[in-house]
């Protein structure tokens, strides 16, 4: 990929105050920092992805109640063997 070159020296010092928390070199501790972050925010939007799958499911029973019983999506009686309109 290349190199990062950055330019923030408060960035730079929290970086290095973190390697020498974790024992580490400045490369190291930035690269599981950005790891643990991935990991977190890969995560939370997991959960956001099923949270919002589960809200749909729910609208989805709500709204099937509202049909009459027996009633189907199946309107193969409107139509020929070719699929045409009869």
């Amino acid at each position: 990929m290349g190199q990062l070159n950055i330019k923030d020296e408060a960035l730079i010092a929290d970086a290095k105050a973190l390697a020498e928390l974790l024992g580490t070199s400045t490369t190291d501790a930035i690269r599981r920092a950005v790891n643990d972050r991935l990991a977190r925010e890969r995560v939370g939007r997991d959960e956001e992805k099923r949270l919002r799958f589960e809200r749909i499911m729910a609208i989805a029973k709500e709204a099937s109640q509202l049909f009459p019983p027996g009633t189907s999506s199946d309107h193969s009686d409107l139509y020929d063997e070719d699929g045409l309109p009869r």
